[in-house]
């Protein structure tokens, strides 16, 4: 099985913000760190072959996390108790894909 966890940055406003960059590095970090813990958890899971999860902040500076491929439902709940396990909390909605149009 792939696992693949990607942080999904905002783009800085204001370049060269500190706080922007600190958090910016804080979700790489915590994505490298939940990659590595899901590969543990799922390395005999033969269910699926991949694993896509990206990971961003809400507007209240909350860790997010949504899964963005199909997966059986075994490795979606350990996702989500990994996460949960955590204090990161689930991504609702499709944000991600979220197209406005007149």
């Amino acid at each position: 099985m792939t696992i693949t966890v990607l942080a999904i940055i905002e783009p800085d406003i204001k370049p060269g913000a500190p706080l922007s960059k600190v958090m910016n590095e804080r979700l790489v970090r915590v994505a490298a760190e939940l990659q590595a813990s899901l590969t543990d958890e799922l390395e005999d899971s033969w269910d699926c072959e991949d694993l896509v999860v990206y990971m961003s902040y809400n507007s209240k500076y909350a860790i997010r996390w949504k899964i963005v491929n199909d997966v059986p439902p075994v490795v979606e709940s350990e996702v989500a108790r990994q996460c949960a396990k955590l204090g990161y909390i689930l991504w609702k909605g499709s944000e991600i894909y979220n197209f406005k149009s007149r």
